[in-house]
């Protein structure tokens, strides 16, 4: 019987197991993270051979005749293969998709102290990584890739081992300059420091396994990154008016993703939570992936009897999801509660995979609690800031005063002085 692990706030020891069940740390295992350090070692040391190598001996394919790179006519090709299912589908999520990430970003401004102002500018390289091999992921490369292509990123350049033809598909529709079917830590390294073929980027976006989190993590500060993600997550808060039909769905979608995916509902209706738990049985009969989706249930799932909506929605917060849906009768009155979220589906008919795919938002979310802190991304993460300064005398004269006087303060005399000697008379020039 596939079921979730019960439990109430009046049992004793509630707070202790609710308190392990938010404790997802994405804390690195030392002996990937030390595999990963020498991977990205002999990568930075010996670029494209040390590429070669890992990519054989991990995923069992060998360079081509012009290394790992995917030509232009091939991602064109990949997509007339696609049927036109595929095609319209991928059209729609794509338009989707832009339109919601083009009203973001941010615009440069100046102000009249003096002649100061932010300059916004699009980063000139980022690199996608998508996951591949066995899966198929064309909706990451639309997620990652639109909204760099939005910001007006000059070279975006993806990664992806055994890439699909659906995915190639999406990289020719969605703004991808360069395309190499490598993966793991290798592509990270390469794309972190550059090699003889793969060039160096300024920052690299996209989910991948603990091989590729760990690298990610490894590589920060030579190259900027979105996150270090966790496994992914899901919390229903659902009361008597959902359908239990459609709640065990919604956790079997996300439990189908990896064993370690986490799936919480919290409910103040007990009924709710025993059909639920009765159609998980019937559903995961009929789902292919439902070793997996067995698995992490099993391991993570749980479900949270409560008195109110509004306990429900407290929890909620402390446990900061990826993802929240609120399957409540009054559910848009509710999404004022959320101070903690990566994504808010609201009402019974916003299910997470509309998210997931054609919606419009993305679904690059934080992960493991950092929705406390972190945001969705976005054409935001593809922009950098730069001030810019140009005082005339009369501005500094005004400014002399205070910037001498925490200069004294600081201890760093030169400071001053090197706004004071600007108004030493023998150097007045007027």
């Amino acid at each position: 019987m596939t079921s979730l692990r019960r439990l109430q706030p009046c049992d004793q020891g509630f707070a202790e197991a609710w308190e392990l069940v938010c404790d997802r740390g994405l804390g690195s295992d030392p002996d990937t993270e030390a595999v990963v350090r020498d991977i990205i070692s002999d990568v930075r040391s010996r670029g494209d051979i040390a590429v070669a190598e890992y990519t054989e001996r991990f995923d069992g394919r060998v360079p081509g005749p012009t290394g790992f790179e995917v030509s232009k006519s091939q991602l064109e090709e990949a997509w007339t293969r696609c049927s036109p299912e595929i095609r319209s589908a991928l059209t729609i999520s794509a338009d989707r998709i832009r339109a919601f990430h083009e009203v973001q970003g941010a615009s440069s401004y100046d102000t009249e102290q003096g002649r100061l102002r932010l300059r916004v500018s699009a980063l000139e390289k980022v690199g996608l990584y998508v996951p591949g091999g066995t899966a198929l992921y064309p909706s990451s490369v639309l997620m990652t890739a639109i909204p760099a292509q939005v910001a007006g990123v000059d070279e975006i350049v993806m990664v992806t081992p055994g890439a699909s033809d659906q995915t190639l598909a999406a990289a020719y529709i969605s703004g991808v300059h360069r395309v190499f079917e490598i993966g793991g830590a290798q592509a990270v390294a390469a794309l972190a420091y550059g090699t003889e073929t793969i060039p160096q980027v300024h920052k690299i976006v996209g989910p991948g396994n603990t091989w590729v989190a760990a690298a990610k993590r490894l590589v920060f500060g030579q190259v900027d990154i979105d996150s270090v993600a966790g496994p992914s997550e899901v919390l229903i808060v659902a009361d008597s008016s959902a359908n239990p039909r459609h709640v065990a769905a919604d956790l079997l979608a996300q439990a189908e993703h990896d064993i370690e995916a986490r799936c919480i509902l919290l409910s103040d209706s007990g009924f709710l939570l025993d059909s639920v738990d009765n159609e998980l049985h019937r559903q995961i009969s009929e789902l292919p992936r439902k070793h997996i989706a067995g698995e992490s249930l099993r391991n993570h799932g749980v479900a949270v009897l409560v008195n109110t909506i509004d306990a429900a929605m407290q929890l909620s917060n402390e446990y900061a999801p990826e993802h929240l849906e609120l399957a409540l009768e009054n559910a848009e009155a509710r999404v004022s509660q959320v101070r903690h979220a990566g994504a808010i589906f609201v009402g019974h008919y916003t299910p997470e995979a509309a998210g997931d795919y054609s919606a419009g938002p993305n679904h690059v979310l934080p992960t493991a609690a950092a929705a406390r802190y972190a945001s969705p991304l976005g054409v935001y993460d593809f922009l950098k800031y730069t001030s810019v300064l140009a005082l005339r005398r009369q501005d500094l004269a005004e400014l002399r005063e205070p910037i001498c006087a925490l200069a004294e303060v600081e201890g760093l005399h030169a400071h001053g002085r090197s706004v004071s000697i600007r108004f030493d008379t023998a150097d007045d020039d007027g």
